[in-house]
């Protein structure tokens, strides 16, 4: 991998991780254009790294008030007993199906689902969906309403981005506004959400990245995750601000649109659905080429 496709990746993920877009169809999405090879589930999810590092920045009042709150609420035997040791809970519990779902779909995540079909069709369904919760929301609940049965529902809507294009932040959402969210308060929650999953997929894919005989050099990976983080601080500040005073049709249309032109860009042939896609049942000719150009790279 070049410098230049790790930072072409890098501000991809910045950028998109935060939007209701999906990063994921990007990074799979960009390559394909350009011609490069597709860097693969393990290196989207080392980079994300940096994105967590922009939420843990970001967010870093919160962040300690949370953990404060957390740690103090079980120090007096009253772990539910305030709005932020109760947030800390929720996001807990709404990490778990995410995980076990990324444990369960670990290699069909990394190969099959990668398959630009299922990255258009995530992007239109995902965006129609939005748009009816969006329709139909009363936007006038905020974190502080937040219940266990909020805390679990969107948990579950975040499992849905498992599959690449859906989008985690776009999934959370949705969830988040389909139960009576401000906007911005459900874009605030889907932040913090989004911490100890990112940050769990990112070492845990780093572990086997570094064990790995076929990978990206190391200047890569911290260009790409560098470079992820810069632009996903931007990203956070231009969302939160958007959506005080804007819905999320611009991210709908735009959903459906790249869907579209996917679907039309793959009928002709412009793009097939798994090219450069990293398999482990790729020929021995395929995994020959993939090692060629690397050293050239």
């Amino acid at each position: 991998m070049s410098l230049l496709e790790a930072i072409v990746l890098g501000l991809v993920q910045g950028l998109t991780e935060f939007l209701p877009i999906s990063s994921t169809a990007h990074l799979r999405i960009a390559p394909e254009l350009f011609g490069w090879q597709d860097p693969g589930a393990a290196y989207s999810a080392v980079i994300q790294l940096g994105t967590v590092a922009a939420v843990l920045i970001y967010f870093r009042k919160d962040i300690v008030s949370l953990l404060g709150a957390f740690f103090r609420g079980l120090a007096k035997k009253e772990p539910f007993g305030t709005m932020e040791s109760r947030l800390a809970w929720f996001v807990l519990v709404g990490t778990l199906p995410i995980g076990l779902c990324g444990l369960a779909f670990k290699k069909a995540i990394e190969t099959q689902f990668r398959s630009l079909y299922i990255i258009s069709a995530s992007l239109i369904i995902l965006a129609i969906i939005l748009f009816v919760v969006e329709k139909r929301a009363s936007h006038k609940r905020t974190l502080a309403d937040m219940t266990w049965r909020d805390g679990i529902i969107i948990g579950l809507w975040q499992a849905l981005a498992v599959i690449p294009g859906s989008s985690r932040s776009g999934t959370t959402l949705t969830g988040g506004l389909s139960l009576g969210l401000k906007r911005e308060d459900a874009a605030r929650y889907s932040f913090l959400l989004s911490i100890p999953a990112t940050t769990l997929a990112g070492l845990f894919e780093l572990k086997h990245l570094l064990e790995a005989t076929e990978r990206p050099s190391a200047l890569s990976l911290w260009v790409g995750t560098l470079v992820a983080f810069g632009s996903g601080m931007a990203a956070i500040a231009w969302l939160l601000n958007y959506l005080r005073s804007r819905t999320t049709l611009v991210f709908i249309v735009y959903r459906i649109a790249l869907g579209v032109l996917l679907l039309v860009l793959l009928q002709v042939g412009v793009l097939k659905p798994l090219s450069g896609v990293e398999s482990p049942s790729a020929p021995p000719a395929a995994g020959a080429q993939k090692m060629e150009k690397q050293v050239t790279d």
